[in-house]
């Protein structure tokens, strides 16, 4: 028999990462709204609009990338350790500093899902002109172009937008998380 209780106690981090333009966010936003679907409250802390507000100010060096990130990781640990469930869409580009982010979190309660978007599908998405900026030297640093990315080596899951639909890829995740009695 299932102990309801401690089950929605648990808290979790749903951690996607990967470039820009990869399907992060449009897979976070329709997670969550399957999520509170199951009765289950959840926060959504979307990269863009964290960094405009909780981290407005800080630049594109790996310095102030690894402050972004550290400052979404030590919000969402906030949520886990209460309970709560936290969904976060970044590209947190560095290994070193998602890693950083696990340990916080724990790592029984860190799932790292990498939104595995090959870099010419994202250039050819480019919602926000970004890409193109980039590289015609407009941006600099900008991640994938002239600024890392570091894929994940062991996430939980990669996803593909490209072949699979967003309700397929929603399932899966699902899936991972009712296994590991996390929803």
């Amino acid at each position: 028999m299932l102990n309801y209780e401690s089950i929605y106690k648990k808290g979790v981090c749903i951690w996607l990462t990967g470039l820009s333009a990869a399907g992060k966010s449009t897979t976070a936003s329709a997670l969550s709204s399957r999520i509170e679907e199951l009765n289950r409250k959840v926060t959504l802390l979307d990269g863009d609009i964290i960094r405009t507000n909780l981290s407005k100010g800080l630049g594109f060096s790996k310095e102030d990338r690894d402050a972004n990130i550290l400052r979404i990781g030590f919000v969402a640990s906030e949520i886990v350790k209460h309970g709560g469930i936290v969904i976060c869409p970044c590209i947190s580009p560095y290994k070193e500093t998602r890693q950083k982010v696990r340990e916080k979190i724990g790592t029984n309660q860190f799932i790292e899902i990498y939104i595995a978007t090959p870099l010419h599908i994202c250039e050819e998405r480019d919602p926000k002109g970004l890409y193109k900026k980039a590289r015609n030297g407009e941006i600099p640093h900008f991640t994938g172009i002239d600024d890392p990315y570091e894929p994940p080596v062991n996430p939980e899951l990669a996803l593909i937008t490209t072949n699979v639909s967003i309700e397929n890829n929603l399932q899966t995740i699902i899936n991972f998380l009712e296994k590991r009695d996390l929803l």
